[in-house]
């Protein structure tokens, strides 16, 4: 909706602020208000709780990891975070990092989806505005995939490690 309104730059900067914001609020929530509801429900994620524990040092790193695996419900994740070790600075910065690439794809797609529509009814853009389009919405959906199949790969190493030292210990 953000792109089909305000356009991909545009767009993009009202929904990563917005989000952050969100995600912040629900945080501190977490943190401050609500922290032993939140621990009960944190019991019925064991992988979120496998990688909570190594959160306070390396902190906005995995916060970032985190915001770009699709692996964990990112509502209750909000408010997860607020019951860890993690920093606010780094748990804002890492979320905005890590949300940044979906953001980005979302937009560009409501943005693509609104100029589909004005080409129907006007006759439309050029042959190579649209493969501009489609170039930049593919390169955009690649690069969000890429990203994610990775951060997904990292945390897989991080759970394995953490399972091990508590094996270990």
């Amino acid at each position: 909706m953000a792109g089909a309104l305000w356009g991909v730059v545009y767009g993009t900067a009202m929904v990563s602020l917005s989000s952050v914001c969100g995600a912040t609020a629900a945080f501190l929530i977490g943190r401050y208000l609500a922290r032993n509801k939140v621990e009960t429900q944190m019991e019925k994620f064991p992988k979120f709780k496998a990688v909570a524990d190594s959160l306070g040092e390396g902190g906005l790193k995995l916060v970032t990891l985190i915001r770009l695996s699709p692996a964990f419900p990112f509502n209750l994740l909000n408010y997860m975070m607020g019951v860890t070790r993690v920093r606010l600075k780094d748990y804002v910065l890492g979320s905005w990092i890590g949300m940044f690439p979906g953001t980005v794809m979302y937009v560009y797609l409501g943005a693509a989806g609104t100029e589909l529509l004005k080409a129907q009814g006007t006759g439309g853009k050029s042959p190579q505005e649209w493969a501009l389009l489609i170039i930049g919405l593919a390169a955009t959906i690649a690069v969000t995939v890429v990203v994610t199949r990775k951060a997904k790969a990292v945390l897989k190493t991080i759970e394995f490690n953490q399972s091990a030292n508590s094996v270990s210990t």
